[in-house]
């Protein structure tokens, strides 16, 4: 009689325990089935380097593979706007991207900055030319981040707050790109890989500050990549591609599903 009792009372704190896992899963999928969710930003957000571009999307080369639609699939909220694109600054969000937002909008996600730092021409420019006219270029746009990319990024921000005053907005950053002391046998010298990378963290910096003063969540993907950088010899990035320059130096797929993303679902 005693051993039924417990295996009785075993039984109904397993039950309880299905019950509230239950209920917690079903929980979580009505709250994300109610959400309107937006997703904004330039080619990290859009998916390039993924591959599996929607046709659609033109030039933008939105992914079926970018964390947006990923979180979406996964999450199936009630609305899914994706208006992200491929070489985008500032400036093409507020004129170009916000269409969707409304005062019913619950979330956004954005990538924003790399492309009015000069993140193209500073690559292009290590690859090509001396150390140290790499290292000039870099300083030149860590000059810019801190003399005009302020008031850039409040100007996005304060169009998304103002479209969609009741949303959640999550503010992405960009990785760092290389592992120093790494894989790589040829390329770039250390120096111009550790002034990249300074750069981004440079970046990082000033875009989580200005996301911090109006209210938004800034995630790292930093930790996510951290191992995955190139020259880690499990890179999620892809280095420079002569065949397909557009993609160099963006998220693969993996870069998308096990970094942009994961770190999104923790933050939305």
């Amino acid at each position: 009689m005693k051993l039924s009792r417990c295996a009785a009372f075993a039984s109904s704190l397993l039950l309880g325990a299905v019950l509230a896992l239950t209920g917690a899963g079903a929980a979580q999928a009505a709250e994300s089935a109610a959400l309107d969710y937006v997703a904004l930003g330039d080619s990290y957000s859009s998916g390039v380097g993924a591959g599996s571009y929607d046709s659609a999307s033109g030039d933008c080369k939105r992914s079926t593979k970018a964390y947006p639609r990923l979180w979406a699939n996964a999450n199936a909220p009630s609305s899914f706007a994706f208006t992200a694109c491929s070489g985008a600054v500032t400036t093409d969000v507020t004129g170009k991207q916000l269409g969707p937002l409304s005062s019913a909008t619950d979330l956004v996600s954005i990538t924003i900055g790399g492309n009015d730092a000069g993140f193209a021409d500073v690559m292009t420019t290590c690859v090509l030319q001396s150390e140290s006219t790499c290292v000039n270029r870099v300083n030149q746009a860590k000059g810019y981040v801190d003399s005009t990319l302020p008031a850039r990024l409040d100007a996005v921000y304060g169009a998304i707050r103002a479209k969609a005053p009741a949303a959640r907005v999550v503010v992405l950053g960009y990785p760092r790109f290389y592992q120093l002391n790494g894989t790589c046998v040829a390329g770039l010298s250390e120096n111009e890989r550790r002034a990249i990378n300074g750069a981004s963290d440079y970046l990082n910096a000033a875009v989580a500050k200005r996301a911090a003063d109006h209210g938004f969540a800034f995630a790292s993907v930093v930790p996510a990549f951290t191992g995955h950088e190139i020259c880690s010899g499990s890179a999620w990035l892809h280095s420079v591609n002569w065949l397909n320059i557009g993609e160099s130096y963006h998220p693969t797929a993996a870069g998308q599903s096990s970094g942009y993303l994961p770190t999104f679902r923790n933050a939305a």
